[in-house]
């Protein structure tokens, strides 16, 4: 564990103009007054598993192949009737449960997905109205595999200025329904699953540090689902084109994944004056072993601090950042006070980081 020292005696004091600009100028509350730290979380992902010998009787590949070229060796796959909110619901009990908040004390729930119930309403009041949060507000968050980041990001704001008390931020992705289960550059990637995270006011040892979010839409087709939307409604040509369905640059998106993780881990830790030395926890967005190994290689981590589990679950988008933390923090591999740094990216092009004290 590594503190910066020039973050101690901060707790929830007061904060005069001068200190507060001052803490903004190093990023290290953005524009909050007061900490605001992860209070519990929550994972749920189906039963249903699909495995690598499964897709070798569905498309023309084999375990070997996607193995070497993803690290994947199954994912989960949600039931017909399963929902991106039915997930969420499931997360987030568990992510209440663990913070010890009562859903009726929720000011906020906000979810992270691309694959909501529905265009509209938002799947986060869904959610609201199963937790019977009747005193949340709620809404949806579009950003991609990023999403979850984006999330925590606006979810802290609103704790640490004083909006809310206590926010529900919740990644959920149900991409096996818009997955194109013949596309065999596609359909090895992608599983279902949802992550949720419990925010409140925090402490001096337990706090988000900073954040650092980007987007380059000059890359906005390299990672798509060409119809669906006002651009290209759903049609009958649409769909017999199979543009409902995710359509993807694999080389392109892997060169920006590797370096952008780089980058954003690099600009997080500047704004709080740390280091990757000082990193005890690192957590990628789950979308493929090498550009893990890749990103991490770059930036001098060691194996035993970095989280993986896109072996078990493929990429889940929103999803793969909670599940993985909730994983690490379960098993004892995230501890109170570490420093823990999470990045994602995802369509947009977007992504984020977020260092944090445990």
């Amino acid at each position: 564990m590594k503190q910066g020292s020039e973050l101690a005696g901060l707790e929830s004091q007061p904060i005069e103009t001068s200190d507060e600009a001052s803490l903004v100028s190093k990023g290290c509350f953005s524009t909050s007054v007061r900490p605001v730290r992860i209070a519990g979380l929550g994972a749920y992902v189906p039963e249903k598993v699909l495995t690598n010998a499964d897709l070798e009787q569905m498309v023309d590949t084999t375990d070997e192949w996607i193995v070497t070229r993803t690290g994947i060796r199954e994912r989960r796959i949600a039931a017909e009737n399963e929902a991106a909110s039915d997930l969420s619901l499931a997360a987030a009990r568990r992510a209440l449960e663990k913070a010890g908040v009562s859903p009726s004390s929720l000011d906020m729930i906000i979810v992270a997905t691309v694959t909501g119930d529905m265009p509209f309403p938002a799947t986060a009041s869904i959610v609201q109205h199963a937790l019977g949060a009747e005193r949340a507000g709620a809404f949806d968050l579009s950003a991609g595999c990023t999403g979850f980041i984006y999330a925590l990001a606006v979810g802290s704001s609103m704790v640490g200025v004083g909006v809310c008390d206590t926010v529900l931020v919740v990644g959920v992705d149900v991409l096996s329904k818009i997955t194109n289960w013949k596309d065999r550059s596609t359909c090895v990637l992608f599983g279902d699953g949802a992550g949720a995270a419990v925010l409140k006011p925090g402490s001096e040892h337990s706090r988000f540090l900073a954040f650092d979010l980007g987007s380059d839409g000059g890359g906005a087709d390299l990672l798509k689902i060409p119809a669906g939307g006002s651009r290209k409604p759903i049609t009958v040509e649409a769909v017999q084109a199979g543009e409902q369905y995710i359509q993807m640059c694999g080389s392109e998106v892997f060169k920006f994944a590797v370096r952008i993780i780089v980058q954003a881990t690099q600009s997080v830790l500047a704004k709080c004056g740390l280091k990757t030395t000082d990193i005890d926890a690192f957590v990628a967005h789950q979308a493929n072993i090498r550009i893990i190994e890749s990103a991490v290689a770059r930036l001098g981590l060691p194996p035993e601090k970095v989280v993986v589990n896109v072996d078990r679950y493929g990429n889940t988008s929103s999803a793969s950042i909670p599940i993985a933390l909730e994983e690490a923090e379960r098993e004892g591999k995230i501890r109170p006070g570490d420093l823990v740094v999470v990045v994602g990216f995802g369509a947009g092009l977007s992504w984020g980081a977020a260092a944090l004290y445990w």
